[in-house]
């Protein structure tokens, strides 16, 4: 077990797949010897602790949004490159690797789920919501990680670095109309609350697409009620 997730194959399908192959390493290339990958993954977490602040500062002042909108550029900076400055500089250490990525994403997660959620744009149910979903999403790449030795984040051609983009879009969008508050079934909503619960909904539709074609190779790779001498 420790071999296959130290040695998973990475398969990235998004939309901009291409951009960052090309970028994250001219990046890596030209940092300073004294950064580390270690500094970048911190760089990240800051900067989704930021993202969750201004979102909350958001209620004070629509200008906060852009705050976040550029947080969100660092966080993809030190999120993405920390694991390409390893590569470059051929200083890996997988299980590391591994283990603080994926505990810092869903850190990160989080933090701007909560933020948003205790923005004046969208309800914290739908955050959450928004979190769990995703939250659900990563659990089922871990598992195919494990099962399958193989490591893609991208669902679809989605992957995180497009939902950073998604997320800079609906700021600017937000700060330009505002929360545009209307009733639905006697509560109080927003547009941003609609799309949110969309984008929830369409995330659990595609784990349950996902895991159905996972569950039917699995099934003829280990069929059933099959004995094991």
């Amino acid at each position: 077990m420790d071999k296959q997730l130290a040695e998973h194959e990475r398969t990235s399908q998004f939309i901009l797949a291409g951009f960052e192959s090309r970028v994250l390493p001219w990046l890596a290339a030209r940092l300073p010897a004294w950064v580390v990958p270690d500094h970048l993954t911190g760089l990240g977490l800051a900067a989704s602790t930021f993202i969750a602040v201004a979102y909350m500062l958001s209620n004070r002042d629509p200008l906060w949004l852009w705050a976040a909108s550029a947080a969100l550029v660092v966080q993809w900076f030190g999120d993405s490159l920390d694991g390409n400055l390893a590569r470059y500089r051929k200083i890996q250490r997988p299980r590391y690797g591994y283990y603080l990525d994926h505990l810092t994403d869903a850190y990160s997660t989080l933090a701007i789920g909560l933020g948003l959620g205790l923005s004046p744009y969208m309800l914290l149910a739908v955050g959450l919501a928004i979190v769990t979903a995703y939250l659900i999403l990563s659990i089922n790449v871990y598992l195919e990680t494990y099962v399958f030795g193989e490591f893609s984040f991208s669902y679809g051609k989605l992957g995180p670095t497009e939902v950073r983009v998604v997320l800079i879009a609906l700021n600017t969008a937000a700060y330009i109309i505002g929360p545009g508050q209307f009733q639905l079934f006697g509560f109080d909503v927003t547009a941003f609350d609609i799309a949110g619960a969309t984008i929830a909904v369409g995330m659990l539709g595609m784990l349950l697409a996902r895991a159905g074609g996972n569950l039917r190779t699995l099934a003829r790779l280990e069929p059933p009620n099959v004995r094991k001498e």
